[in-house]
């Protein structure tokens, strides 16, 4: 899995919604560096991480999943 695909559909998402890093952060109980780390592509996000960014984001598990990682689960 390339993490900064889904540091990039985080951070698309995160800006859509109208989210700051700190406000996204804070809604996730995380620190700004953590989630700056994940976006970046320089964390791997685990699956609880992204369950949790879905959520609080009000969007599926799905939407935020990268393509090529769809495809793979077909």
């Amino acid at each position: 899995m390339e993490t900064d695909k889904w540091g990039r559909r985080i951070r698309a998402f995160r800006k859509l919604k109208g989210f700051t890093q700190e406000g996204l952060a804070k809604d996730l109980g995380i620190s700004v560096s953590v989630l700056g780390e994940v976006e970046r592509g320089s964390r791997i996000p685990k699956e609880e991480f992204l369950v949790k960014v879905a959520e609080v984001l009000n969007i599926s598990l799905n939407d935020l999943m990268p393509q090529d990682e769809i495809d793979r689960s077909e």
